[in-house]
This record gives structure tokens, sequence and C-alpha cells, in this order.
């Protein structure tokens, strides 16, 4: 047998070793991809505790009161609530463009009806919520039962809810003074109370407890599992005995619903009922969504995810105000977010395959 020189054995030692550190990294790289695709919130709750530490540093206390950190709920609980709107939809590997146009007609039925047509304010509010499941209904039955894709369906029907809303409000506000006379509830959501020195409103807490309501029904109920095997798999549920079209008509009309609730939610938060208010949470709905983790091809992500995507466009809002800088910069930088979270959701599915 032929003697091995020492050079030849130091190469193949760190041959060896140059295969166990790629063997290591590929199974270091293996178990980040299995922990991502089974957690997809994980991404954005990494992400959001950085931002969180960054602004941290450069503000200091200013960032880290309890005033200002409530504030970043204040400020995202709306766009919070018809992005959970949004999350269900996406789960079906659909899309909803017409969740902002809903939730401020939604508003508008409940403060006409109370102030043209002297309805109690509380059935007015039952009629805006009506308002916002008939919009949602439409936007199912198009898509589950005419089988059109939802792009379209919930692009028209935004221009339809969205001229509605102006043709029948005639673009008139209620004040805000108007409301606290004779509609406070209306305003129930803008209500405000404190805890120590945190500043918290109705609507923050309708926010958080949907988040709470929803990830629980995703997660522990049939018709949740339901939801995500029909945004993954629309034909292989259907042949498992899913109701494919039944699941789709409920989450677009449930949709409509919180959008409705949102609407409301709005009325508090402005402290008037505006046709123009919320001309962008349809965008703003996708992007909380999108940063959260929740795949735009439909069957993974959770609601959980986007109310972390929320409170990151929250937290880089408030962060760069209280900096000074222009605010492009917040548009910047949450386009840059968009596309790394896109990006990574693309490396989690082509790894999973």
């Amino acid at each position: 047998m032929a003697e091995v020189s020492p050079t030849e054995s130091a190469l193949q030692n760190a041959a060896n070793e140059v295969v166990s550190f790629e063997d290591e990294n590929r199974g270091f790289m293996h178990m980040v991809h299995n922990r991502l695709h089974s957690t997809p919130s994980l991404v954005p709750l990494i992400v959001l505790m950085i931002s969180i530490a960054i602004f941290g540093i450069i503000l200091g206390g200013k960032f880290f009161s309890p005033f200002a950190l409530t504030l970043i709920l204040q400020q995202v609980a709306i766009v919070g609530i018809v992005g959970a709107a949004q999350s269900l939809v996406i789960l079906t590997a659909g899309i909803d463009l017409s969740v902002g146009a809903i939730m401020v007609l939604s508003s508008v039925i409940m403060g006409q009806f109370t102030f043209r047509y002297g309805w109690p304010p509380e059935l007015a509010v039952v009629a805006g919520l009506a308002c916002g499941m008939f919009c949602g209904a439409i936007n199912g039955v198009l898509v589950a039962y005419m089988r059109l894709p939802p792009f379209i369906v919930t692009l028209g029907m935004w221009q339809i809810i969205l001229a509605t809303n102006f043709l029948y409000s005639e673009n008139e506000t209620i004040r805000n003074q108007d409301l606290q006379d004779h509609a406070p509830i209306l305003q129930f959501f803008g209500h405000k109370f404190s805890i120590g020195g945190a500043v918290f409103t109705y609507g923050v807490v309708a926010f958080v407890l949907l988040v709470v309501i929803l990830t629980y029904v995703l997660n522990n109920t049939a018709w949740g599992r339901h939801v995500y095997a029909v945004g993954d798999d629309p034909e292989a549920a259907e042949l498992s005995g899913v109701r494919v079209k039944r699941i789709l008509l409920s989450v677009y009309t449930l949709a409509g619903l919180i959008c409705a609730l949102a609407g409301w939610a709005l009325i508090g938060r402005i402290g008037s009922v505006s046709p123009t208010a919320g001309q962008f949470a349809n965008i703003e709905s996708i992007t909380a969504v999108v940063i959260g983790g929740i795949s735009l091809f439909g069957g993974r992500g959770s609601i959980l995810g986007m109310f972390f995507g929320a409170l990151i466009v929250g937290v880089f809002s408030l962060g760069l105000r209280l900096i000074g800088t222009d605010p492009q910069w917040t548009y910047l930088l949450i386009g840059v977010l968009i596309i790394g979270a896109v990006a990574i959701d693309q490396w989690i599915r082509k790894a999973s395959t």
C-alpha cells in the first residue's frame, strides 16, 4: 500500500473540514427555512424588534415612553382592522381592492341614516354593518360562483362603491360637534382611557381583540383550516370535501363586515363622518399584510403576522417623524420592506418544493 504523504493528508483533512462545514451550513439553512415556513410571523416580529431597538437607541426615552408606544397602536388600529379583512381574502389566494371603499361607505351609512332619516344611532350602526356584509357578499358571489378573478371583481367594486359613496353622501361631512350632541355612540371607538402613562382608545382594543379572535378561529376551527386549504390548492381542497364556494363566500362576507367595523372605528378616530376619509386604506392594508409575511399566493401566513406588519409601518412612521426626516423616507423604507417580504416569501416557497 502506498504511503500517504503529510501534505496529502493535510489536504484531505482540509477537504473533509470544508465538506463538513458545507453540510452544517446546509443543515442550518434547512432549519431556518423550516422554522420560517412553519412560523410565517417570525420574520415580521424580528423586523419589528430590530426597528424598535434602532429607534429606541436613536431617540432614547422619547420613543420608549408609554405614550409614544401606545400612539403607534392608535395610528395603526384602522389600517390593522382593514388589514385583518384583507388577510382573510389573501389567505384564499385572492385580493380585495374594495376594502377601503366598503369601510368609508359603511361609515357614511351610519352617519346619514342617523341624521338624514332620523334613525336611532344604534340601528344606524347595524345598517352600516349590514352594508359592509352586503358589499362583501357581492364580491364573494362574483368570485366564488361566477368564477371571476378577485382582482378584477374588487377593482370594479372599488369604483362602484366609491361612486355610490360620493353620490349618496353628496360629499357632505357630518361634523364632530353634531355627533357629540346627537349620536355619541358613533364616536365610541375614539374614546380614550389611560393605564399609567399609556393612552388607549376603544378602537385599539377592538383591533387587538379582532386579531386574537381571528387567530384562534383560523388555527383551531374547521372553517379556519378550510380557509388555508382553499388558498393552498382549491382543487385538492374540493376533492377532500371542502365546500370551496361556500368558504370563499363566507370569507368575502366576513371581510365586508370587518371593513364596516373599521368604518365605525374610523368615525371615532377622525371624530366626524367624512366621505373622503380612508382613501388609501386598501393599499395600506395590503402593505401590512405583505410585510406581515402573509403570502400573496395564498395558504400561508397568519393574522398575527399582519398585526406585526401594521406595527412595523407605525414604528417607522412615528420614529422617522420624531427624528424630523422628510416623510418620503417612510414610503421609501416601507417600499424596501415590501419587496424584501415578497423576496423572502418566494425563497421559502422555492426551498419547500
